[in-house]
């Protein structure tokens, strides 16, 4: 804890230093006025209207937002109209017109958009927020600070409902929630739609003659997916946002700062299937049934809060926050899985500015914190200057289950599940018990700070990244610079490199052996890409040193490299034929470790052509080859060690390698049929991939030529655990160490989609992996996901929803239940039932098989919040 402080003052000066630039002005100058009335690249000559800057009114009277545009005050609004169809045609005349209505007060920017259209054709339905583009529906993009880096995005289907996040040419993200009103109607000639956003739910500049980007565009689902946008888009222009237009008039805006409080409160009551057994009598062979026990009923409060220093700094903060997710995260197969899965974000106050700490390297992922008492965040933009700030204290490293903590002082014997232990029995007993007395009740902090600079005109830019993070005696510290620049229209280069010192568990191959030591590492990755109207292509790499750890963020593959280069060859759409585009691809890349030897080389040629009706048929091939090395598993063979004869190798047999050429092919397609039905399916068989010899539980027993081998000695009551047999042959056939080898290997996926109302939403989704060695001809796994969701959303913020989901490899079957209430983000009432069961699956005390069903756990929770919004 004695470098916190330390990152504390750091992070404040560096904030404080930001704050201290001075914010440039952004007017609409003759020479921006003159740049913008030139011809468009795509050869469509832009009208003055959209030339020039468009200049916002004042209303004086507020519009009723209804959704019916009948309020005399959008008289005085400003209109848009004469849209562009970008997709699928180029620049052409829409399908339908689209007309667009502004204006402002103090304290609210109003839109309305009047989307002309056969009401009876309109997809328009009750969804979950966020969960509209199913629908038709408008959009509209906000540069709020008119730097083309960043826009908020507003989405709206025919009925209002809300989809929001943030927009980069690089990447959309809908985590994050606004609070604004929208109601939506279909009418006799179409749709109407009305919009008011709050200034203060926004971070902006405004004043006389600033200039806001904007762009406004509209989606007509039924014509292949038809996008309209008010200005034109040059396809070869890879960024959106350098072709926005600009509004200007934002004069008179009350500048409030505004604290939002959000008080939660979560009741729940759990149950969980516990072992009765003690270790003597599971050590003895016999079944454990288990029990199941309910706790009591726990009441967690918490409370969030976010305050606006301006318009374009926020100070947000936690004390004991409520961070349960309401659902949990989709199931995935874990299999033959190496290296850990990446889950995204899902809690709001990580989401609110997590733009600003996301880079090229997934360095900060903050699902890293898991249980924080208390957690604040800085983040905002001066002048050219974004920064972003974060310290939290996590409760959950040492909060240790009940098990854990009756492990502490449970005698060694006990624990042994035999009479008369040895010493070193007794010791290591001891050692496990030490540690975990060490790490009890004892908390993690956390510590993150981001500052970037724009340069240039375009989005370009340069960064700087640290993190830290400290347990105990272990520790995580990471900083690094970052950058991006764009070269011309269609083409940017980013880089970012990180360097990191640890201390931790590391694990060293050439001893064999886990030691809490301090370590450095390093981390680069690189990416030229250019995007043009048909042709593409981009290459970029990154690579791991050994030791390189980011405890704050998300660690993928050590030791390696990884090189892509990928060339892209898109056809010109052409929107009233039966083929609409094609599209073809070609991806290499290839691993390597930093002692120069290949771990991977592929390459993937795939082929995709669309039709009408939102219809897509893909086919595709890989050919590579995968090496994997002894020391990445375990312990290196010494040099002139005789493990080999004598099975005690982390590899089986002579070699310290293993190695397969692979290949393979997969078909995909998918299509939405009409306004109740949409699917989709991919199928890939493939040769050569290696099963690495992990067993997938006690369904799918190791299936290599060693573990058959000792499988069957066992059996034959030849290797009798814990004592080995001491005659040496018969010792080494009972050790059965790794032997990853290939085979072949099977992956489908499909997903339905059936609306048979406006509110009922069911979707089906299954998922198969099956693995087959080629030298034992055994199954090494075959793992089946099948989920079923179903939601009625009542209203717009009234929905129940089911969700249930099966696992073959563990015989389980998860059931979730939710209803759910939530008028804007920050007021929500959740009551919701989990359940988890087993069928015909095996104990998780014994590893025998249970026929039958058996309960593992469950759950009820009601969890309520509400949004206070003060301003000042």
């Amino acid at each position: 804890m004695k470098k916190m402080p330390l990152l504390l003052l750091v992070i404040v000066l560096s904030t404080l230093t930001c704050l201290a630039q001075p914010a440039p002005t952004t007017t609409a100058s003759p020479a921006e006025s003159k740049a913008a009335a030139r011809p468009a690249k795509s050869g469509i000559v832009l009208p003055p209207e959209k030339a020039q800057p468009v200049r916002l009114p004042v209303f004086e009277k507020p519009p009723a937002i209804d959704g019916k545009l009948d309020d005399d005050v959008w008289k005085q609004a400003v209109v848009l109209k004469d849209f562009y169809q970008v997709q699928p045609g180029d620049n052409i005349a829409p399908s339908k017109p689209t007309e667009v209505m502004l204006g402002h007060d103090a304290k609210f920017l109003y839109i309305a958009f009047h989307c002309y259209d056969e009401p009876d054709k309109v997809r328009a339905n009750i969804a979950k927020r966020d969960n509209i583009f199913d629908d038709d529906y408008v959009g509209i993009l906000f540069d709020t600070f008119n730097d083309q880096r960043k826009a908020y995005e507003f989405d709206f289907n025919p009925l209002g409902v809300q989809a929001d996040g943030t927009w980069t040419d690089n990447n959309e993200d809908f985590n994050p929630d606004f609070v604004f009103e929208s109601k939506g109607m279909v009418t006799t000639d179409g749709w109407t739609l009305e919009v008011a956003i709050p200034f203060k739910s926004l971070r902006y500049v405004a004043g006389k003659d600033k200039l806001w980007g904007a762009h406004f565009f509209r989606r007509i689902k039924r014509f292949n997916n038809e996008l309209d946008m008010w200005m034109p888009l040059n396809r070869d222009i890879s960024s959106w946002l350098a072709q926005e237009g600009h509004l200007t008039g934002l004069e008179g805006i009350s500048t409030e700062r505004t604290l939002e409080l959000i008080p939660s409160l979560t009741l729940s009551e759990t149950g969980k299937r516990k072992g009765t057994l003690t270790p003597a009598q599971l050590n003895a062979g016999l079944l454990d049934p288990g029990r199941f026990v309910n706790a009591p009923i726990t009441f967690d409060p918490g409370l969030t809060g976010k305050y606006s220093i301006t318009p374009n700094v926020t100070l947000d903060f936690a004390i004991k926050p409520d961070f349960a997710q309401v659902e949990s995260d989709q199931l995935v197969v874990t299999a033959n899985q190496r290296f850990p899965i990446f889950f995204s974000e899902k809690r709001p106050f990580f989401l609110e500015g997590i733009d600003i700490f996301n880079t090229q390297i997934a360095a900060v992922h903050t699902r890293s914190i898991i249980d924080p008492v208390f957690a604040m965040k800085l983040t905002g933009k001066v002048g050219r200057n974004t920064f972003g700030m974060l310290v939290a204290s996590d409760n959950a490293p040492g909060n240790l289950s009940e098990d854990d903590r009756a492990f502490i002082k449970e005698d060694p014997a006990f624990i042994l599940g035999i009479s008369n232990p040895t010493k070193d029995q007794i010791a290591s007993v001891h050692q496990s018990q030490d540690a975990l007395a060490r790490i009890l009740d004892k908390n993690a902090s956390f510590g993150i700070l981001r500052l970037k600079r724009d340069i240039g005109k375009k989005d370009s830019f340069i960064g700087f990244l640290a993190t830290y993070r400290r347990f105990v005696d272990q520790y995580n510290e990471l900083a690094g610079v970052d950058s991006r620049f764009r070269i011309n229209k269609q083409t940017t280069f980013s880089a970012q490199a990180l360097v990191t010192h640890s201390r931790r568990n590391f694990f060293y191959p050439d001893l064999g052996q886990t030691l809490d030591r301090a370590q450095n590492g390093f981390i680069y990755a690189t990416d030229y890409n250019m995007s043009g109207r048909h042709f593409g292509y981009d290459y970029s790499g990154v690579g791991r040193t050994r030791y390189y750890r980011a405890d704050v963020g998300f660690n993928r593959r050590t030791n390696t490299n990884n090189h892509n280069l990928f060339v892209r060859y898109n056809s010109e759409p052409k929107p009233k034929a039966k083929l609409i585009s094609w599209r073809v691809y070609d991806d290499i890349s290839t691993n390597f470790d930093w002692q120069g030897r290949m771990q991977i080389y592929n390459n993937e040629s795939q082929i995709q052509f669309s039709f009408p009706r939102q219809t897509y048929l893909g086919i595709g091939m890989d050919i590579g080859y995968e090496r994997v090395f002894e020391e990445e598993f375990g312990m290196k063979r010494p040099a002139g060690s005789n493990c080999a004869a004598t099975n005690t190798c982390t590899f089986a047999g002579n070699d310290n390698e293993r190695s397969a050429p692979n290949g393979g092919l997969y078909v995909f397609a998918g299509s939405t049929v009409n306004k109740k039905f949409n699917f989709n399916a991919f199928a890939d068989q493939s040769y050569g991939n290696l099963d690495f010899d992990f067993g997938a539980g006690p369904c799918y027993p190791r299936v290599s030529i060693p573990a058959v081998t000792a499988r069957n000695a066992q059996a034959a009551g030849l290797c009798k655990a814990p004592v080995l047999p001491t005659d040496p042959p018969l010792r080494a056939v009972c050790l059965a160490p790794q032997d990853p080898g290939p085979g072949s290997f099977l992956n489908m996926n499909a997903g339905v989609t059936y609306q048979p109302s406006t509110p009922l939403n069911i979707t089906l989704s299954f998922t198969k992996q099956r693995l087959r060695r080629y030298d034992t001809h055994l199954l090494a796994f075959d793992e089946n996901i099948d989920s079923v969701r179903a939601t009625y959303q009542f209203t717009r913020f009234i929905f129940a929803r089911g969700r249930i989901d099966f696992d073959s490899i563990a015989s389980n079957i998860k059931g979730q239940f939710l209803f759910g209430w939530t008028p804007n983000p920050g007021t929500a009432l959740y009551i919701g039932y989990n359940d988890d069961l087993s069928r015909n699956g095996f104990s998780p005390f014994t590893n025998q098989l249970e026929p039958g069903f058996r309960r593992n756990g469950r759950t009820f929770f009601i969890k309520m919040s509400y949004l206070f919004r003060k301003s000042f």
